[in-house]
């Protein structure tokens, strides 16, 4: 299949790297470096498992810094880009994220948005509100920084936020994940996305209540 991958950080180079394996993948990010540098088979971040795969020159996956190359003829567009929480303002920054929607809504409203960035609960259903024609899913991310690729290798489960409208296109993109995946049997669910935001949060403070005890 032909995927789109916004943003390059540990969600989104990891992501695009493991689709890369046995579909056509373009990510799309601002800095023309780091697209230069995947291209190059050099990994931008810190990650031994991407860093080997684009070393290895078995993918089929293109770095650009042009919207439309990397979105017009894409099936699925995968949005990675950054969230950043202000606790001040108890506020997630998603202003990214809407960015690719408005593109996306100009060069191809028929592909399936699958948003991975970090979200308030609620966040999918009021995209879906905004921009009725686009189909938006939210699937979360159980990552680790340095580990991201190798964590997408070996997945401890696979969630796909949606309504049952789009239940077949979310079954699709979880076969991708688990066809290019190194662990077999690996549980996964579909749910509404409300909740799947949910499960996303409450992960991250499960952690984060473990690292404050250690």
């Amino acid at each position: 299949m032909k995927i789109a991958v916004a943003g390059v950080g540990y969600v989104g180079l990891s992501n695009a790297v493991l689709l890369a394996q046995h579909n056509t993948v373009k990510t799309y990010n601002l800095r023309k470096e780091k697209a230069e540098l995947i291209n190059s088979g050099k990994s931008p971040i810190v990650d031994k498992e991407i860093e080997e795969y684009l070393a290895g020159g078995k993918l089929d996956l293109l770095a650009t810094n042009d919207e439309r190359e990397a979105y017009s003829d894409a099936e699925y567009i995968i949005v990675a880009t950054p969230t950043n929480y202000d606790p001040k303002l108890n506020y997630f920054d998603t202003s990214s994220i809407e960015a690719v929607f408005d593109a996306v809504s100009e060069l191809n409203p028929d592909a399936v948005l699958v948003i991975k960035s970090t979200v308030p609960v609620g966040y999918t259903k009021q995209m879906q509100a905004k921009y009725p024609k686009l189909k938006i899913m939210f699937s979360p991310e159980f990552l680790r920084e340095g580990k991201a690729l190798y964590d997408n290798l070996h997945p401890s489960r696979i969630i796909v936020g949606t309504e049952d409208s789009l239940r077949s296109e979310a079954e699709t993109f979880i076969g991708l994940l688990k066809q290019a995946a190194i662990k077999t049997d690996i549980p996964s669910l579909i749910m509404p996305p409300t909740e799947a935001e949910a499960v996303k949060l409450f992960a991250n403070t499960y952690l984060a209540l473990r690292v404050s005890y250690f």
